[in-house]
């Protein structure tokens, strides 16, 4: 479904920041369907496509939404790297539905249209990509340096699948999951809500927020890092787990009363309640901040 080419101010430089801040709105899941029948931000995305501009510039946008339903699958690999952010959410549905988010910047409206019809979603196997041909994105930036295709997934997908989600200009958001989960971002930031299962990954320049429920975590464990950026977590008052945090260059807040032995450095590691699975989030460059509900 496509809208109508719509005018934009944007730079290049200013791919990255578009995109995280897409990607910051999404930390709370939606079922709204309200556009032509699409659950998520599908609506969101389109009402504020003529809204994303930066002066100085004098380029073309446009925006369109592909949704898809596939079959059910033990495990999932999103490559959001084609300059896209990730967003899965759990459910108890028997289905997997595909929300793709495509944004293309050009010269004219044309070639913002020809590089959205050119750009080719797969969904087979498992694995969930973009592919945009290489030669119509160079004869594309001889008419201007600002020409590019984003590519941002918002998918439903049964609570137990297993995840591999990758992204490069964009952040990834996961909630209601309980699975083995590895997932990785260059330029944005990690957002965990209600998940559960075996966590791994994290990002180099962007912050990790993570919100858990229940008592305990239920599975293997979380272990997430980032080089450039902050973390923030929220637990219940009485959550137990084995809870490791450190910074390198930054601040750490904790919010309530904890148990240390030994040294104490950029790295600490202490019990919570009554222990359990190791929960271990990091950061190289920036501030921890651990409160309870």
């Amino acid at each position: 479904m496509r809208t109508t080419p719509r005018s934009l101010l944007a730079p290049a430089l200013a791919l990255p920041c578009l995109l995280l801040a897409f990607a910051s709105a999404q930390g709370q899941q939606s079922t709204a369907t309200d556009y032509h029948g699409i659950p998520g931000r599908a609506a969101r995305f389109m009402d504020n496509c003529h809204d994303r501009g930066y002066d100085n510039r004098d380029d073309d946008v446009f925006c369109e939404v592909r949704p898809s339903t596939l079959p059910v699958t033990s495990s999932l690999d999103i490559d959001g790297r084609q300059n896209g952010s990730v967003i899965v959410h759990g459910w108890d549905k028997n289905s997997i539905q595909v929300v793709a988010l495509i944004e293309t910047h050009a010269n004219n409206d044309a070639n913002a249209q020809q590089l959205a019809k050119d750009t080719r979603i797969t969904t087979d196997g498992g694995r969930i990509y973009a592919e945009t041909p290489r030669d119509l994105l160079d004869r594309a930036r001889d008419y201007s340096r600002n020409s590019y295709v984003s590519v941002s997934y918002e998918v439903w997908a049964p609570r137990g699948t297993n995840l591999n989600l990758e992204a490069e200009n964009g952040s990834i958001t996961v909630d209601s999951v309980n699975a083995t989960v590895d997932l990785h971002s260059s330029n944005g930031s990690v957002h965990l809500t209600d998940v559960a299962g075996d966590f791994r990954g994290g990002t180099t320049n962007g912050s990790v927020v993570v919100d858990l429920s229940g008592d305990k975590w239920n599975g293997s464990g979380l272990d997430l890092r980032t080089i450039n950026g902050g973390v923030r977590m929220t637990l219940p008052s009485n959550y137990s787990a084995r809870l490791t945090t450190g910074t390198v260059n930054g601040g750490m807040n904790i919010d309530f009363p904890i148990t240390l032995q030994g040294r104490i450095g950029r790295e600490i590691e202490t019990q919570l309640g009554q222990g359990g699975p190791p929960i271990r989030v990091m950061t190289t460059n920036g501030g921890v901040t651990i409160r309870r509900k």
